[in-house]
């Protein structure tokens, strides 16, 4: 049996909105023995990023969604992906200005101390990473140490291409 199950809604009053729901990222914290899933809404006009709780294993249903308040600003913050081994690190896409900004949506990181702490203020990955071109849909390996993700930098075939990008140590 390696078929997939028919696709169900996830939370249809409670996670799914008329807007734009999208980039989820699941995230199984042993500490607090829950389950969180994290994904960008328009909901509220401009992208914002939300975490809701998984409150029955029965099909995986999720509670009322919180916007994570600290990862979010005036403009479209979308697409989390929180690293699964540990969930003290978020990236995700943003078209914020500012000096830290680079190109059209910029990726950026945020983290934390313990899964019981807020994140820290948002930091752009900078020009290793980003481009004056849009960046999106980050993904992180296992361990935190290989990035991936879609650019729409000059140099490669067209449209939004893959990329990755390794680091050898991760952050404190």
């Amino acid at each position: 049996d390696t078929g997939w199950e028919t696709p169900f809604i996830l939370g249809f009053s409670a996670v799914n909105s008329a807007a734009a729901d999208h980039g989820p990222s699941i995230f199984a914290d042993e500490a607090s023995g829950q389950t969180l899933l994290f994904f960008s809404s328009a909901s509220s006009g401009s992208a914002d990023i939300y975490a809701a709780q998984m409150v029955s294993e029965d099909r995986e249903r999720f509670g009322p969604p919180s916007p994570v308040a600290e990862l979010n600003s005036v403009a479209n913050d979308l697409q989390p992906f929180v690293r699964r081994k540990d969930g003290l690190e978020v990236i995700f896409a943003s078209n914020r200005t500012g000096e830290e900004a680079i190109g059209g949506y910029d990726l950026w990181v945020s983290t934390r101390p313990t899964t019981a702490d807020p994140w820290s203020m948002p930091v752009n990955l900078g020009p290793q990473v980003n481009s004056s071109a849009t960046e999106q849909r980050p993904s992180l390996s296992w361990d935190g140490t290989t990035l991936y993700f879609l650019s729409g930098r000059s140099g490669g075939p067209g449209g939004l291409d893959l990329y990755m990008s390794t680091r050898t140590k991760l952050p404190d």
